[in-house]
């Protein structure tokens, strides 16, 4: 756009000087011409009034008077003789002679020729050089063509600040909208620039306000429903503790507290701005942790488990509790969608800036919609599972693949950047 106006304004310029500056230059040569012609016109009319009183010494004077000034003047006397400057005869002279004064454009020049009659007609011509019609005018168009680059110049200049004046105020709301789309919603812009830019930044910064409010309350609302679960959890607590097997009762309670991690992480984490980094983990720990407690599950259900986990620490840019968030889905996925006794495996290995881990089943795999899809189910599900594991996966820089093999469904879920560092 900075570039569109100032070349706009460049060329109304140019357009204007083009209608001023070639007009005044014909007019100057114009001008000049004409003087040049008053001048021969004024001395062939002085030699001429000396012709007349029929002094030949007062003639001669007068002529080399003349071309003292630079206006060379021949006397056309009747019959074949002349005074003055060597010159023929030519029709403009042969014109004159028959009592007319004019003026005749020559190839050697401009003719100014004036009759005097008397004893027959003396015609007195004074030659104007074609130099002398054009004298100074070269001068003069080269002064015009610099006023007008000056002009060109100050349009130019002047035309970039009042770009500059707009396109500020635009990026500058440009910048805060990238921002507010990259989850900054204390970024503002400061107001500037002409009346409807202005009233565009104070649009984006109420627009800015109300996101934000809204999303506070949002979380505030998720963070009191979630609270709320406390109640019957810790109900479910107190039947807990009063149950007689003791071993039903640690398994029990195990899924209590498992169920008290995750109400306590859903309020965390709805109260927690979604721009807001958080600290990574050991991904080794986190998924034996998790393997360890899906495994007594896996026990009661004769599923055969193939585990393979790479020796920790393996960092991953990811919240320990996300993390095991995401491995929960995934092995809840496999016992909720496959028969008991399926086997399923586990595995995790590391990479440079982060781990790969894959759990698959030999279950009757994924259906043909996309099951990463949000809200997208086969099984009577709600379809979350997924797409929240796929959110924790990108939010570390990573993927989520998912792929139905020979026998079962596999997912992949790549922790850490993925991108190539850029270059220098």
């Amino acid at each position: 756009m900075r570039r569109r106006l100032a070349s706009l304004t460049l060329a109304t310029t140019s357009l204007v000087l083009v209608a001023f500056l070639v007009p005044l230059a014909v007019l100057v040569q114009a001008l000049v011409a004409e003087r040049a012609t008053g001048t021969a016109a004024a001395w062939a009319g002085s030699v001429a009034a000396t012709a007349a009183l029929g002094d030949r010494d007062a003639l001669a004077a007068a002529i080399a008077q003349a071309r003292g000034a630079g206006v060379p003047v021949t006397v056309f006397l009747p019959g074949d003789r002349f005074v003055g400057e060597p010159a023929t005869r030519g029709p403009g002279v042969r014109l004159a002679e028959l009592g007319r004064s004019l003026t005749v454009d020559t190839p050697q020049g401009r003719e100014v020729l004036v009759a005097v009659q008397g004893d027959g007609t003396t015609v007195v011509r004074a030659l104007v050089a074609p130099e002398r019609l054009r004298e100074g005018v070269t001068r003069t168009w080269l002064v015009l063509g610099l006023m007008g680059l000056a002009l060109l110049l100050v349009g130019a200049l002047v035309a970039d600040r009042l770009a500059r004046s707009l396109i500020g105020p635009v990026a500058d709301a440009a910048g805060v909208a990238r921002r507010l789309g990259g989850g900054d919603l204390a970024a503002r812009v400061t107001p500037g620039g002409p009346p409807e830019i202005r009233d565009v930044g104070a649009a984006l910064n109420q627009l800015a306000g109300r996101i934000d409010g809204l999303l506070r309350r949002e979380r505030e609302s998720v963070a009191d429903l979630s609270h709320r679960l406390r109640t019957p959890v810790t109900a479910l607590r107190l039947e807990v503790d009063a149950m007689r097997d003791r071993d039903d009762a640690a398994r029990v309670g195990a899924a209590v507290t498992s169920v008290e991690r995750m109400v306590t992480q859903v309020i965390t984490e709805a109260r927690r701005s979604g721009a807001e980094p958080g600290p990574g983990c050991d991904a080794a720990e986190v998924v034996a942790e998790r393997v360890a407690f899906w495994s007594a599950l896996a026990d009661d259900q004769n599923r055969p488990r193939s585990v393979r986990l790479s020796p920790g620490p393996l960092p991953v840019p990811v919240r320990a509790e996300d993390l095991a968030a995401l491995v929960d889905l995934l092995l809840e996925n496999v016992f909720a969608h496959t028969p008991e006794g399926t086997p399923f495996t586990v595995e995790l290995t590391g990479r440079p800036g982060g781990a790969v881990l894959t759990v698959g089943d030999e279950g009757p795999g994924f259906p043909g919609a996309d099951p990463v899809e949000r809200g997208a189910s086969g099984a009577g599900s709600t379809g979350l599972g997924l797409d929240i594991a796929r959110r924790t996966a990108e939010e570390s820089g990573g993927a989520l693949r998912v792929r139905n093999g020979p026998v079962g469904a596999q997912v992949i879920v790549d922790l850490g950047i993925l991108r190539k560092p850029a270059g220098p």
